[in-house]
């Protein structure tokens, strides 16, 4: 079970911190994981290195995606 504090309050989703998860860990651009990997929602399953969702999400914040 996911920890209520990394919920978003209308339980929508993970509970961001500005475009960031709360469950990320790290620093990005340099090194970072998922604090709650075993247990993430499907949606963060879905999005796959490399797939269309994640590099789009590394050009949004700014990061190679090369």
């Amino acid at each position: 079970r996911i920890a209520l504090e990394l919920v978003a309050a209308d339980q929508s989703g993970m509970r961001c911190e500005g475009a960031r998860c709360s469950a990320l860990t790290g620093e990005v651009g340099k090194h970072t994981a998922c604090g709650i990997y075993d247990l993430r929602p499907d949606v963060c399953r879905a999005c796959m290195p490399g797939g269309d969702d994640c590099l789009m999400a590394r050009t949004e914040h700014g990061l190679s995606v090369s």
